[in-house]
């Protein structure tokens, strides 16, 4: 309930009542509540821009590497995960985050590495202490190639 307080003041107090279940008692509260808003802008849009393969000698490992160049707007990121699943983007395959430094504008490049051909979905995120934005894609991988 709101009314007047008890003393001189005329400004109103907050008075709320709590049943206690295993006493059946009250607890009674009475005082001013006070808070503050603050609006951050975070990162709004995510968007992966290219997808290329990283051609490799035979003396490299057998994993394909894909790099991904990724754009993002508003706020910088300051770290990426990479969740790599199967095409249905359900079952996932594998997680990889790492902090990076993006110190202009957003715009940053991401190597990951596949460990067979396939097709597989990619959820790329970026955060910040505040937010985090996603963009996905279907990527086939073909033994060093990818489209």
């Amino acid at each position: 309930t709101t009314g007047p307080s008890p003393d001189s003041d005329s400004s109103p107090t907050v008075e709320s009542v709590e049943d206690n279940p295993d006493g059946g008692c009250h607890i009674y509260r009475y005082g001013y509540y006070g808070s503050s808003i603050a609006v951050v802008e975070g990162i709004l849009e995510v968007n992966i821009i290219q997808m290329t393969s990283i051609q490799k000698t035979e003396s490299q490992a057998e994993n394909s590497l894909v790099d991904f160049v990724v754009t993002c707007q508003g706020s910088l990121p300051t770290d990426v995960c990479t969740v790599v699943s199967d095409p249905t983007c359900q079952v996932s395959k594998s997680m990889v985050c790492d902090p990076i430094v993006v110190t202009d504008e957003c715009l940053l490049t991401i190597r990951r590495a596949f460990e067979e051909p396939g097709t597989y979905c990619i959820n790329i995120t970026l955060g910040d202490d505040t937010s985090q934005a996603l963009a996905s894609a279907l990527i086939s991988v073909n033994g060093g190639e990818s489209t």
